[in-house]
């Protein structure tokens, strides 16, 4: 089973350029999944997005989490040259 997606606002970034995983999206996903979160985690992170038709396609990314002493919170670092979203994934794998 692969691991649950977990929603990040991708505008909300430390100094680093890292995903900050402290919105209400974030923290109520890990919630939900039972996730307690350790150095090293990987997961796909997604935020709200939108095809040119307006239908609903997340923008996805992967990273791996780290715990900031200085800022006291989660981060996770991401290549976002690997940013992407959901409609391509789909159309890889052949389920357009």
């Amino acid at each position: 089973m692969s691991e649950p997606r977990i929603y990040a606002d991708f505008q909300n970034l430390d100094d680093a350029n890292r995903l900050k995983l402290t919105c209400r999206g974030t923290l109520q996903d890990l919630q939900r999944f039972g996730v307690q979160l350790r150095d090293g985690m990987r997961f796909t992170f997604y935020t709200d997005d939108a095809d040119d038709e307006g239908r609903p396609d997340p923008m996805l990314i992967d990273g791996i989490v780290q715990f900031d002493a200085a800022q006291r919170c989660w981060v996770a670092a991401v290549d976002w040259t690997k940013l992407r979203h959901a409609s391509q994934e789909r159309a890889k794998d052949g389920a357009a």
